[in-house]
């Protein structure tokens, strides 16, 4: 997620629970990753783990953008 994003996103959490709780999980997610990325080698499960969290963290911005749009969108009119 670019860094306007997140910035649209933490301003527009203040008044939404969803997409605060969404962003929640997508840096929790965000942090698993960079845990595996100091590993110098993952074992079969772990890269198996990684690839889940990648497609979970992706679902998760997906939707936190679907949301932004939406509140963009309102705020335009």
């Amino acid at each position: 997620m670019e860094q306007r994003e997140e910035e649209l996103v933490r301003q527009h959490a203040v008044h939404d629970a969803e997409l605060r709780t969404l962003y929640q999980e997508h840096l929790e997610l965000k942090h698993q990753l960079e845990a595996f990325r100091h590993k110098l080698y993952l074992t079969s499960e772990e890269e198996l783990e990684k690839k889940r969290i990648q497609k979970l963290k992706l679902a998760l911005k997906d939707r936190l953008m679907d949301l932004l749009n939406r509140h963009q969108h309102d705020g335009a009119h």
